[in-house]
């Protein structure tokens, strides 16, 4: 998936571009990554193979670095992409406007859910900023997936066939992690132009308990809307205090999340025996042939069982998160401001689209990171507010194994229609009730896999 596309009225993507025809490992986390190498001139045209040039290209990018992603190749791309538009430093002004909204953002949460505010520091955010302050979340999520792809590359050769192919897949593996910092950087630059707050993408990017806007991109996403600038800039603070309080006070939850993409990134495998049968047929003093079989996804990673598994409960907790968000906004702006339906709309298509979060991770990891099922999430959390309460309906946050699972949102009406009496999330004596049910109160012939969510206890 290419990570050129650009953004259409209102924010929202526009579909981005295949340019698979160049590209060495098309559909794969690699085709993105030789794709920038090649538009910043570093792999030549592979319709004429040269491997000479083609290892001594890669082994110009063989510097020294720590862990699986040249980290510091990657911030220098990301700063020089984002620079090459206008990216003003936020003066005191900008920083006054951003933290007043947060703060009245704050006041208006406070009537539509049981969690306090997990705002500690407030900030607006340069493009350069975003990217300097976002890295080190980064790294934890694009390092355990950069290590199994660049590894799968590496191993998933026999010795015979590595042999026919020559230095080439030797020479790969090694640059991998160059190959990665370069396409993290591009992306993360790309990234950069569209995010709007610390937590735009549904992920705790930023540093815990800082809230951040990025003016300068609040103010073109508010140019395609028929909206006042500070009614977005309002409506998107309200979004990013929400997310604060989520992150700050679910402490399961950031790390349910990156686990998620970990387990993606573990299941990446290279399917061997097709790998051997196409070298099979191959002369290996033939460089057109083996660029040829390159070019035909040769070293396609296959989707495993697991990873599919995976996605499906990122997907479906970035859904929970979005959902929640959009209830508890849509709560605090209902009688307060006329444009948050609007502004409800943008953000729902923009989200529901894929935005920056799909392309950069397609681009980054090869999984494409969309809440697919945000419109069913957000009605589930409102109908059990509407039921029982937002106490109820925050306390289901307590634990992971108390989330809606896929079969819930296929109906939000009735999820926990069962649940008799609203407790606390705040509640000693409702957190010990729990820890009690996860424990032991499971039937016994129940399938954990498939079982629906514990209900929480009645008083």
């Amino acid at each position: 998936m290419s990570n050129d596309a650009g953004n259409g009225p209102g924010g929202l993507p526009e579909e981005p571009e295949e340019n698979s025809a160049e590209n060495p490992f098309k559909g794969t986390p690699f085709e993105a990554m030789f794709g920038s190498l090649g538009a910043a001139g570093g792999l030549p045209d592979l319709s004429n193979l040269d491997l000479n040039a083609l290892m001594g290209q890669l082994q110009s990018l063989m510097q020294p670095y720590e862990g699986s992603v040249n980290w510091q190749l990657a911030t220098d791309i990301a700063r020089k992409t984002a620079a090459a538009e206008p990216d003003p430093s936020q003066d005191r002004a900008a920083q006054t406007r951003v933290a007043d909204a947060l703060r009245l953002a704050d006041h208006w949460l406070d009537d539509t859910t049981s969690l306090p505010s997990g705002i500690t520091t407030t900030a607006a955010w340069s493009r350069a900023e975003w990217i300097e302050e976002t890295t080190a979340v980064w790294r934890i999520l694009v390092e355990p997936v950069a290590e199994h792809v660049v590894g799968a590359m590496g191993t998933a050769l026999p010795e015979e066939a590595r042999a026919m192919a020559g230095p080439l897949i030797g020479m790969i593996s090694q640059a991998g992690g160059a190959m990665f910092g370069s396409q993290v950087g591009q992306a993360l630059g790309e990234l950069s132009g569209d995010v709007l707050t610390a937590s735009d993408i549904g992920l705790p990017l930023g540093p815990a308990g800082k809230a951040a806007l990025l003016p300068h991109n609040v103010a073109a996403f508010a140019q395609g809307l028929d909206v006042s600038e500070d009614d977005v800039l309002l409506y998107l603070a309200l979004r990013e205090a929400a997310h604060q309080r989520l992150f700050a006070h679910v402490p399961w939850l950031r790390q349910h999340l990156i686990a998620a993409v970990e387990d993606f990134g573990r299941g990446v495998t290279i399917d061997i025996s097709g790998i051997e049968a196409s070298l099979g047929s191959l002369d290996p003093s033939n460089p057109e042939a083996i660029a040829e079989a390159i070019n035909g996804g040769l070293f396609e990673p296959k989707q495993q069982p697991s990873q599919t598994a995976a996605l499906v409960r990122l997907e479906t907790t970035l859904a929970l998160v979005e959902g929640w968000v959009d209830e508890v906004v849509g709560q605090a702006t209902a009688e307060r401001m006329p444009s948050a339906a609007k502004l409800q709309e943008a953000i729902r298509r923009r989200r529901a689209a894929g935005g920056p979060a799909e392309e950069t991770f397609a681009a980054l990891v090869g999984l494409e990171l969309r809440p697919r099922r945000l419109r069913d999430a957000s009605a589930l959390w409102g109908s059990l507010r509407s039921r029982q309460g937002h106490e109820a309906r925050d306390a289901v946050w307590a634990h992971p194994d108390l989330l809606p699972t896929p079969e819930d949102l296929d109906d939000p009406l009735g999820f926990r229609e069962d649940l008799e009496t609203p407790v606390s999330l705040a509640d000693d004596a409702f957190d010990k009730a729990i820890a009690d049910l996860i424990d032991g109160a499971k039937p016994d012939d129940a399938n954990p896999d498939d079982a629906d969510p514990p209900s929480a206890p009645t008083a």
